[in-house]
């Protein structure tokens, strides 16, 4: 006989990772970023992206041995390019992967990268359904995916949920652009982060945000807000690939950034990562375009546009951003202690490329993933991971 479900009421203590969590009419909406620093937002694309749940995941305690989630999740299309697959939702149980699903339908966001424009068509919620689970008490969560902006329309179950514990292991919050975010990583507990916050050991908060890794000053605000035992910041390939400053205004942005969390922070390990290997972008600045190549195969890359004679004038490549960061931080340290420098090409460089070549010229693909979240929790989470004190 079938134990019938029951509907377990939405609540935001049942989610991890996110910053905010809105009560839609439907359910719950949750974010990235806090309600204060996205009214300080004019960018649609960090709107888009703080909105995608990265990192964020549901996660109770249940003996249920079924477990249904309806969500409302928002698709992208891109024009010119082959269609997306749909977002997976990784189940995890009591800490091992125990099975994917995804959600069909919902609204969809049409894109234009060539000419800047967003189209939005509603649809309707769709649901996910885990059975066969273990009859006994067991820690669940459901990591939503990291590349749809999902909203949790309903929760059920066959046997009684609470929310988990509070974790007891040090919580990492992590910052930086669309190779953060998660793009082309093969579901949302195989991005860089989440796997270097599984090897590691630590609890992740994952504010990497596609295309708006850009110094703003309400995104240093928001960490500096946010409890936290270790904190990174990965800095430089969006500044350079929307060609957003120069040389003069990238120092005192970074400075004014780690001042900020500073004041929050003042004394977590705290780490400066510079960009992995980007050949297009190496010695030649921004702004990036994508190059749809053959329209037939729908395959897109990225060029860079900028002028190389351009850098003596102050315009930024990530070979002068990885410069002045280690510069910067080795400045900084004398008097900041817990303050640290990871330079990218240690995560991914020259070698790996030739080995594992970024698809489209910018984003890792699911294999460099792995490779970048593992080194990264060996270089950098693992040495200090142990010695925090929660």
């Amino acid at each position: 006989m079938t134990t019938p479900l029951i509907t377990v009421p939405l609540t935001a203590d049942l989610l991890r990772g996110a910053l905010d969590v809105e009560r839609t009419p439907l359910g719950l909406l949750p974010h990235r970023l806090p309600a204060w620093a996205r009214a300080q937002n004019t960018d649609g694309q960090l709107a888009m992206a703080e909105s995608q749940p990265s990192g964020v995941r549901l996660a109770f305690r249940t003996r249920a041995t079924a477990i249904e989630l309806d969500t409302l999740p928002t698709k992208r299309v891109y024009v010119g390019a082959l269609p997306r697959a749909e977002g997976l939702y990784d189940l995890v149980v009591d800490g091992r992967l125990a099975g994917q699903d995804s959600v069909s339908g919902g609204h969809t966001l049409t894109i234009d990268m060539t000419e800047g424009t967003f189209e939005r068509t509603p649809g309707t919620p769709g649901t996910l359904r885990f059975t066969d689970l273990p009859d006994t008490l067991k820690d669940v969560e459901i990591w939503l995916p990291h590349n749809e902006t999902t909203e949790l329309v309903a929760l059920r179950a066959d046997a009684p949920v609470e929310a988990a514990p509070a974790p007891d292991r040090p919580v990492w919050l992590h910052h930086g652009s669309s190779i953060s975010h998660g793009s082309d990583a093969a579901s949302p507990t195989t991005t860089w982060p989440a796997l270097a916050a599984s090897r590691a050991g630590v609890e992740l908060i994952n504010l990497g945000f596609g295309g708006a890794a850009l110094l703003d000053p309400f995104t240093a605000r928001a960490v500096r807000d946010t409890p936290a035992d270790l904190i990174s910041v990965k800095i430089g390939i969006n500044i350079v690939n929307a060609d957003v400053m120069r040389m003069r205004a990238l120092t005192p942005a970074v400075h004014g950034f780690l001042d900020t969390i500073r004041e929050g922070h003042p004394t977590a390990p705290l780490l400066v990562v510079s960009p992995i290997l980007c050949p297009v972008h190496e010695d030649t600045p921004g702004p990036s375009a994508p190059d749809f190549g053959d329209p037939a195969d729908g395959r897109v890359t990225f060029k860079a546009m900028g002028d190389p004679a351009e850098v003596a004038l102050g315009k930024l490549t990530l070979r002068t951003i990885r410069d002045e960061l280690a510069r910067i931080v080795e400045q900084r340290a004398a008097d900041d202690p817990n303050l640290h420098y990871v330079d990218g090409l240690d995560l991914y460089g020259e070698a790996d490329h030739a080995e594992l070549p970024l698809p489209d010229d910018i984003h890792p693909d699911a294999a460099t993933h792995r490779r970048i979240g593992e080194r990264f929790a060996d270089l950098g989470l693992g040495p200090l991971s142990g010695r925090v004190s929660i």
